[in-house]
């Protein structure tokens, strides 16, 4: 599918404001209603939308400490990271996980309730699975900008 300028135009809003009406939607973007709901659904239909969430405010659901965790691997083979990769897909604390280039493998946002949860999680998760060499931890003091839906 071909994202033109006014389907472009579409995904912005609707990336910061998914529950925007159809009617609201196609008024911002110029479009006839019936002319933006057929370019959403084509969005949607193509894969280009992959679905729509709740944005939670963590601090009201007792998610108070967020870590960015680099994590090196002690060997590098495919058989590794898959088997890495099982491993903290089983991990609810981690809320993104990435394969990264650079000195570490991969690099995972954890969220979890205080720093003693985020102690558990570190050594009772992520220090027993064996492919794991260094674990590296970045706390997050705030975030001043955060895109992330």
């Amino acid at each position: 599918m071909a994202i033109d300028n006014k389907s472009q135009e579409i995904l912005r809003i609707l990336e910061g404001e998914g529950r925007i009406s159809n009617i609201d939607l196609a008024e911002r973007v110029a479009l006839s209603p019936s002319a933006c709901l057929r370019r959403v659904q084509e969005l949607e239909r193509s894969g280009v939308i992959t679905g729509y969430r709740a944005v939670v405010d963590r601090d009201k659901v007792g998610v108070g400490f967020v870590a960015y965790v680099a994590v090196g691997l002690s060997t590098h083979t495919k058989q590794s990271h898959q088997a890495f990769e099982r491993a903290i897909a089983l991990s609810p604390a981690v809320r993104e996980c990435h394969n990264v280039a650079g000195s570490y493998e991969y690099l995972l946002r954890v969220e979890v309730a205080d720093i003693p949860a985020y102690k558990v999680f570190h050594t009772d998760i992520l220090g027993v699975v064996a492919q794991v060499n260094s674990i590296t931890s970045f706390i997050v003091m705030g975030s001043p900008k955060d895109d992330r839906a």
